[in-house]
């Protein structure tokens, strides 16, 4: 289902969304554009969003864990992640059900309290056993058929983002967010 709003969603499906304690995120194509950037020297590059890492750090603000499942291993991804504090991290995980039970057991909740965001066939697996699923919106045909929720923004373009901020919202974290922001403004 593809989303405007929290308005937007069924009951049962907010209700799935306000029981997540942990989110869980694919990184090529959900973090990042999916392209790889190769210098002369071998270098690989990726580019992040910095909205997409805000929201990240909205949600661990608000008592979230966070953490990442990927099927390649890049010390970029080490370092994105040591960057916004996120220290549930599996890479090399060509298959993702292992780490998605290894992550859900050090974060101590169960699958029903997990969120996942992939946007490939390999993430469907886990797709399949978390409590809400989501994808970018230019997630594979596949994974869009599956996924619980279809962002409107695409891969390493925001879709964390929006994703967070629809989990912050029904748990009424947007407010809390607004508040611990807005306060202090000066009067008009």
């Amino acid at each position: 289902m593809t989303v405007s709003s929290l308005d937007s969603l069924p009951q049962p499906l907010k209700d799935r969304l306000r029981n997540v304690r942990l989110l869980l995120l694919d990184v090529d194509g959900v973090l990042t554009d999916g392209g790889l950037y190769f210098a002369n020297g071998g270098d690989e590059w990726k580019r992040f969003d910095v909205k997409d890492g805000a929201g990240i750090y909205m949600a661990r603000k608000l008592g979230l864990e966070v953490g990442l499942i990927t099927g390649k291993t890049s010390d970029i991804v080490t370092r994105r992640a040591e960057e916004l504090g996120v220290v549930l991290v599996r890479q090399g995980a060509m298959d993702k059900v292992p780490a998605l039970a290894e992550l859900v057991r050090e974060a101590g909740c169960s699958t029903a309290e997990t969120a996942y965001v992939g946007d490939e066939v390999l993430d469907l697996p886990v797709m399949a056993r978390v409590g809400v699923s989501a994808c970018p919106a230019d997630a594979h045909a596949l994974v869009k058929r599956h996924a619980d929720v279809v962002l409107s923004a695409p891969g390493g373009r925001g879709a964390v983002r929006e994703f967070v901020d629809l989990l912050l919202d029904a748990r009424g974290g947007l407010d809390r967010i607004e508040r611990m922001f807005w306060e202090g403004r000066p009067d008009a």
